[in-house]
């Protein structure tokens, strides 16, 4: 076995360092989400509360409407997870295992749709969805976001690898174009598909640009917009419920990521092996 030395130890340190720096702003919030008001507002700066304030996550649920917010979160990712794929996954294998004329160029543009900025769009999406009349509307949230330029670079990535002599040999045994895409290409994809679930999921989960947009119904609001209604314009901000708000909407990435996080690191490394 090789001797820990120096080096390593000064590694260690760096990481130990790097990940205290971002679980302290994560602490913190869990740590104001159980104090009473009295603790919150002091002056000195105590890390732990002297007492455990539970009702914090009580009014979370009844001073605004938390668990609507969630359902609606939950919707809206599913829903744009969905079209997502649906559009992604047979867009990516064309581009992987078809050949067709200009496909390197629907390729780079592709590439170039990474680098454009959702806010750059913001406006004229918002001018055509009111002229369907789809504001204030799930449709409102998931619409834009139904093409992922991203989850087709990155199921290209992956299918580029899959080896094109076993897509033949469907084809040969009269599969159509269809099923080879999602009878064998896509469930070899799986490990690509979860990662890419994980992207998807956290940052829609977190989106708050788009639903202020959007939303103005306070029933259709998602997490992030639903906790800015914990403002109240006499007393400003309600910290301990609003705290115990961001730890449980929080939560649920954490723990997802913490489920998936083998899959989803396979399915970077082998979605970035290739070009």
């Amino acid at each position: 076995m090789r001797r820990f030395g120096i080096g390593d130890a000064l590694a260690l340190a760096a990481l130990l360092l790097g990940a205290a720096a971002i679980f302290l702003p994560f602490f913190w919030m869990l740590s104001l989400s159980l104090k009473p008001a009295d603790e919150i507002f002091s002056a000195g700066i105590d890390l732990l509360p002297s007492r455990l304030e539970w009702r914090n996550y009580l009014q979370a649920f009844t001073d605004v409407a938390l668990a609507r917010y969630l359902f609606n979160g939950a919707v809206v990712c599913l829903g744009i997870l969905v079209f997502q794929l649906i559009f992604a996954v047979p867009c990516a294998f064309a581009l992987a295992h078809r050949s067709f004329r200009g496909r390197m160029l629907v390729f780079g543009l592709v590439l170039a749709g990474l680098l454009v900025p959702f806010h750059v769009t913001a406006i004229p999406l918002f001018l055509g969805l009111a002229e369907l009349r789809l504001l204030n509307s799930y449709a409102a949230l998931i619409v834009p976001f139904v093409a992922s330029v991203f989850g087709i670079f990155l199921f290209r990535q992956f299918f580029a690898r899959l080896p094109a002599d076993l897509f033949d040999a469907a084809r040969i045994d009269g599969l159509s174009e269809t099923a080879i895409v999602w009878r064998i290409a896509f469930p070899l994809a799986l490990p690509a598909a979860s990662a890419f679930a994980v992207f998807s999921v956290t940052a829609h989960w977190n989106d708050l640009f788009w639903p202020l947009i959007a939303i103005s119904d306070p029933d259709l609001a998602t997490p992030p917009r639903g906790i800015v209604y914990f403002r109240d314009e006499e007393s400003g901000d309600d910290v301990g419920p609003l705290m115990a708000a961001a730890v449980i909407v929080t939560a649920p990435l954490i723990l997802g990521f913490l489920f998936a996080q083998r899959t989803f690191t396979r399915g970077i490394a082998a979605g970035g092996l290739r070009g």
